[in-house]
């Protein structure tokens, strides 16, 4: 953790002199540094290679191609001024750091049960939905990688904005009951990639993600894909993301360069205490003022100060 508030401290410096930027995307010329570990390419393991097939609820079969055939195909329209993969003249760093997140994710799930995935941050406006968004495009351009992105931000939907994609039906709807996983699934022009928006407004966020739908739509869905990604909504103002936490293998914590206070950061850690947070990404960074490689942290399992083992070359 030291490491991580050193970077912190440093950013806080750099903020007396640059505002950080409004909006949660890096500005051309900055990148997301998710620093260094030990690392063979981009190799999978043998077991996470094939997507299994999974039992639907009528008791038949349900593969990745079944699933496409049946869910919703609306034409997706990226936005290319935060979607790096679809405008590589953004940053060439950036994706090549979130290619260096994916590798990495792949070696903490050779030891470790890791399918489903949060994507949460301290406050808003940190970038956890840009994270999520290039996470996901940087696992699907490997071949036969299936990757499912859920905005489960029920309070603040923005996910379906980068994607260009229809914002509902959408997981309140089926969290409500009025919709099935089928039709809330989106299946674009991204190859494997798949998207389920926020649907439609609700009053009482926090109370259906307790209602019990949240746990049965992940077990349906999660044997389909290599990976389950969740964007979350912030830590400290609701407790929307604590609560999601508990429904996925690990969380990772995206917290902005110039911007997070290190008091903010500790406080998020906190309410992650007893999940396994996996990792930290420092969001935002100006290529110039990198301080480091130690910007992405492996926890293990759990959360706390004797857990904690950064992960290094």
């Amino acid at each position: 953790m030291s490491r991580i508030h050193e970077a912190l401290k440093k950013a806080e410096q750099e903020r007396a002199v640059n505002q950080a930027a409004d909006g949660a995307a890096p500005t051309q010329g900055a990148a997301v540094d998710v620093g260094t570990l030990p690392t063979n390419g981009d190799s999978v393991p043998d077991i996470f290679k094939q997507a299994p097939a999974v039992t639907a609820q009528s008791g038949t079969l349900r593969r990745f191609e079944d699933l496409c055939q049946r869910c919703a195909h609306p034409h997706w329209h990226p936005d290319l001024n935060v979607s790096i993969f679809h405008n590589p003249a953004l940053s060439v760093h950036a994706a090549e750091q979130f290619r260096t997140l994916r590798s990495r994710l792949y070696q903490l799930r050779g030891s470790q049960q890791l399918r489903t995935l949060l994507i949460a941050s301290s406050m808003p406006a940190e970038g956890k939905t840009f994270v999520t968004n290039n996470l996901a495009q940087a696992i699907v351009r490997q071949p036969d990688r299936r990757c499912l992105i859920i905005d489960a931000d029920l309070r603040c939907s923005r996910l379906h904005v980068p994607l260009g994609a229809p914002p509902s039906p959408g997981l309140t709807d089926y969290l409500l009951g009025e919709a099935d996983e089928m039709a809330v699934i989106q299946h674009g022009a991204e190859g494997n990639l798949c998207f389920i928006p926020g649907g439609k407004e609700v009053s009482n966020p926090s109370e259906l993600l307790l209602n019990g739908r949240l746990k049965t739509l992940l077990e349906r869905v999660t044997p389909v894909f290599d990976w389950v990604i969740l964007d979350s909504p912030p830590l400290l103002p609701v407790a929307d993301a604590s609560l999601l936490a508990d429904h996925v293998d690990g969380v990772i914590l995206v917290l902005r360069a110039a911007s997070t206070q290190t008091s903010t950061a500790e406080r998020a850690c906190q309410e992650l205490q007893g999940r396994n947070l996996v990792g930290v990404v420092l969001n935002a960074v100006e290529k110039a003022h990198a301080y480091g490689s130690y910007y992405y942290h492996g926890y293990g399992t759990g959360y706390g100060h004797e857990d904690v083992k950064p992960i290094q070359a």
